[in-house]
């Protein structure tokens, strides 16, 4: 049986989901992709990459660590308890 799914790549995956959601909408809302019409050309395209993986990095820090069993533990090659 395959380990669960950790709750921090479930968060991190929400997350950038979401906002790359969310950012899209408001672009479309905008009208002629004008959300980032005041930031540089060369710029937008970074910041677009950027900031959903910096939300997914600080969600799937804050969210708690799965706990193991000693079975996934085991298969995992680690010790129980790590």
């Amino acid at each position: 049986m395959p380990a669960p799914i950790e709750t921090k790549v479930k968060a991190a995956s929400a997350t950038t989901f979401l906002v790359g959601i969310a950012i899209a909408a408001l672009n479309a809302v905008t009208a002629d992709n004008s959300l980032l019409g005041p930031v540089p050309a060369w710029l937008q395209a970074p910041i677009l990459a950027l900031v959903p993986s910096a939300l997914a990095f600080l969600s799937g820090y804050q969210a708690r660590h799965t706990p193991r069993t000693d079975q996934a533990a085991q298969a995992a090659g680690g010790t129980p308890g790590q």
